[in-house]
């Protein structure tokens, strides 16, 4: 069925990857982890998967500041790489970078990312959409369930990729931000072009959460 003329974007895009952003939350892995049945460790190499998407999202960032369709999401109070580092310095010690290696389905996920970057914006708005609307929204579960479970300080060392420190309205950021997604400057088939890469990209994310899942399966 296709959506009214008159439907948001903003509104389209979160309805069409309805499916494939309900399979990610509710992979067995990440409900094992917010369910307290894993330990520390699961939760660190999860952290370490995260950083290796977001390396690829910010590294691409600067070179599509100026773009008409992708620089207008390009924030600084965005930015996680740098509070990724944090928290994995606080979860696996100062040189944590050494042991550092991203599963088969995170180096495929972050390869995606960066080919968007590099080629085409308006599939890299699906992606930015996909991880930090998430992460205003359903990450800040992750991150009071961590803080529970594994005795972090409240939005402190190994959950300050959560935390937004530089965003005072975390929902007025998100009207703000699905404003911009409704005035995406690109006609109606390059919209539904990410719209499928959004589907892509939360598939992507799946991929990560099966491998993790396997890595970490519960005891019988």
């Amino acid at each position: 069925m296709t959506a009214p003329a008159s439907t948001p974007f903003s509104t389209l895009i979160r309805t069409a990857s309805h499916e494939q952003h309900t399979e990610a939350e509710t992979s067995s892995f990440m409900g094992d982890l917010l369910g307290g049945r894993l330990g520390v460790a699961a939760y660190a190499r999860y952290t370490e998967q995260l950083w290796f998407v977001y390396r690829a999202l910010e590294e691409g960032a600067s070179a599509l500041a100026e773009d008409p369709v992708a620089g207008p999401f390009i924030t600084p109070e965005l930015m996680r790489t740098a509070s990724l580092e944090r928290d994995l310095a606080h979860l696996r010690g100062a040189h944590w970078r050494a042991g550092a290696a991203p599963l088969p389905a995170t180096a495929a996920y972050a390869e995606r990312v960066a080919v968007c970057a590099r080629e085409w914006p308006a599939g890299y708005v699906a992606h930015h959409y996909t991880r930090y609307l998430g992460d205003l929204s359903g990450g800040q579960i992750i991150r009071d369930r961590a803080e529970r479970t594994w005795g972090f300080a409240r939005k402190g060392d190994g959950v300050r990729f959560y935390v937004f420190e530089s965003i005072a309205n975390p929902a007025a950021f998100k009207r703000g931000y699905r404003e911009r997604l409704d005035g995406l400057g690109v006609d109606e088939l390059e919209k539904r072009r990410v719209v499928e890469e959004c589907k892509r990209a939360f598939s992507l994310n799946t991929a990560v959460f099966k491998e993790l899942g396997e890595e970490f399966p519960l005891s019988a």
